[in-house]
């Protein structure tokens, strides 16, 4: 039987599997040249869904971090990670946003006094590694500020991701998740406008594509997400992202017949087996003050 901390991570690690699907749904069934668009319809609905199920709204300091939060986790997380998606080829994408687990690694060591341990160190770069490998290809092209825009989501993203286990809410989970995807839509909302203009003439397979991001994409894989983020260190959860970039290279090679070499399927064994030990606990050994005198005569050396 599965212990508490392995389903914990089973099941937090349907998010980045969700959000892997990302990309597809973009190129394929959303309209062209509306990142903004795309990262609030992604969120606001979500949130106002989540916010009329449960009820519950911020009390004293959650007004103000419920929008620090939103912002990172949500709305420029979600806006940087769209332009990075319509500018920039899948791989060089996916290829920079892979620095998250090394970001939050750094700046759990410096807001949460966790140890950054020198195995965590290899092991992300190890995970950007494979997902070079996995996904780049040799005839990408680099747009600047498609690249700028994948750094700087990995960036909030990190930010929030140590914020968020930093500021435990004591609402439940889905309202807290309600108020950040809220929070989040509500800051892209005036930007979106100026920036894109107003709503253009969606297809059937454009609501299609919107719903299938605010419901599953927002709403099912934050929720997800933040309660991993309760219960499990901050980096543990964020190496669980390495996987996006699997289930996006999959979907490619099984819904649009891309190839898959054998490069690719190294660095899909680079990036799980940077997962896995990522995952894995160090054994801490006793002391020998903790081991006590009656272990030491036993011949426990």
């Amino acid at each position: 039987m599965l212990s508490n901390r392995v389903s914990l991570l089973l099941v937090t690690a349907i998010t980045p599997l969700l959000w892997g699907t990302t990309y597809l749904v973009t190129t394929e069934f959303l309209p062209p040249h509306r990142p903004l668009l795309a990262a609030l319809l992604r969120s606001l609905p979500a949130g106002l869904l989540l916010v009329a199920i449960t009820r519950v709204l911020p009390r004293g300091s959650w007004w103000w971090r419920s929008l620090v939060l939103g912002t990172l986790n949500i709305g420029a997380f979600n806006a940087l990670l769209f332009v990075g998606a319509y500018r920039l080829p899948g791989g060089v994408a996916a290829t920079v946003g892979a620095i998250q687990p090394l970001l939050v690694a750094v700046l759990s060591a410096g807001l949460l006094r966790q140890r950054l341990s020198l195995r965590t160190v290899l092991t992300a770069i190890a995970g950007v590694f494979g997902v070079g490998l996995l996904v780049l290809r040799a005839t990408a092209q680099l747009d600047m500020l498609g690249v700028l825009a994948a750094v700087g989501g990995a960036v909030v993203m990190a930010f929030g991701v140590v914020l968020s286990k930093r500021w435990t809410s004591p609402a439940p989970l889905l309202a807290t998740t309600g108020w950040q995807l809220v929070a989040g839509g509500l800051v892209l909302l005036p930007v979106a406008f100026l920036v894109e203009g107003a709503l253009p003439d969606f297809t059937l397979r454009n609501l299609a594509g919107y719903s299938y991001l605010a419901l599953f994409g927002s709403a099912v894989a934050y929720a997800l997400w933040f309660r991993g983020l309760r219960e499990l260190a901050p980096t543990e959860v964020t190496f669980l992202g390495l996987l996006s970039p699997v289930m996006a290279t999959t979907l490619g090679w099984l819904v649009l017949d891309q190839h898959l070499s054998i490069w690719q399927a190294v660095g899909g064994l680079i990036v799980l087996g940077a997962l896995v030990t990522a995952q894995v606990r160090r054994k801490v050994r006793p002391t020998p003050a903790a081991e006590g005198p009656v272990l030491v005569a036993a011949g426990e050396r």
